[in-house]
């Protein structure tokens, strides 16, 4: 497991059909560097603005956005119009399979990440920090993210 964790972007639609157990893929147009076992937060846009919870990856799929829809549509939360549309001219797509998910006790709000973390800015996409950093970002450690 990798000592870097991922920070994603998700619209707060998304994030709770993560968290209710309803969305088992997120969908991206650029590969991320992560794989199996590897933790990756979610932080919800506007109007909610926080760090909510976190998932582990199961696996990294990669194919043509054809063969993803068929593969995992249904597990995506999106119709094949939104699919269809994220997907536009590109030729690959790529699916983290979540095998397990989990919030937070508490959110934390943009304005508490930006408190801990000097220059912290909601990833347009997603971005990289090291899992020692979670500790300024709400008391969250390595451990109680297990």
């Amino acid at each position: 497991m990798s000592k870097t964790a991922l920070l994603i972007s998700i619209r707060p639609r998304f994030a709770d059909l993560i968290f209710n157990d309803q969305k088992h893929v997120e969908l991206r147009r650029r590969r991320p560097r992560v794989g199996r076992g590897d933790l990756v937060f979610v932080y919800v846009s506007s109007p909610i603005k926080a760090l909510i919870g976190a998932f582990e990856i199961g696996e990294v799929i990669e194919k043509s956005p054809g063969m993803l829809w068929r593969k995992l549509g249904e597990q995506t939360g999106l119709t094949r119009m939104e699919f269809n549309d994220y997907f536009k001219e590109k030729t690959i797509g790529f699916g983290l399979i979540i095998a397990r998910s989990w919030r937070l006790p508490a959110p934390v709000k943009l304005s508490s990440l930006r408190k801990r973390r000097a220059g912290f800015h909601p990833p347009q996409a997603y971005h990289y920090f090291p899992l020692t950093e979670l500790n300024r970002l709400g008391g969250l450690t390595e451990d109680s993210a297990r």
